[in-house]
């Protein structure tokens, strides 16, 4: 889909070239210009996949080993068990 952007930026910038009016040819080259950026853009997203990270692999074991005897704490709170008990019943 960000092909499109090249696409309209190629035409806009065609437009820029052969339209007699100096305010159109301006905003033509802000267009062409702008949509460049957005298939730079989208060409970067596609290659190297966004702001989306793999949230596992970005904490750290220890972490994540703390973070699940929290939740067994609550679980077990709201269920009016002891986390030891909880525990012993998982193995």
């Amino acid at each position: 889909m960000h092909w499109l952007f090249l696409l309209l930026a190629a035409g806009a910038f065609f437009f820029a070239l052969h339209t007699p009016s100096q305010g159109l040819m301006v905003l033509a080259l802000v267009a062409s210009l702008g949509l460049c950026v957005a298939w730079i853009r989208g060409r970067y997203l596609e290659k190297f996949g966004g702001p989306q990270q793999d949230l596992a692999t970005s904490i750290d074991p220890a972490e994540l080993l703390r973070m699940r005897q929290q939740a067994e704490a609550r679980r077990a709170a709201v269920d009016g068990t002891s986390p030891d008990s909880t525990r012993e019943g998982n193995n």
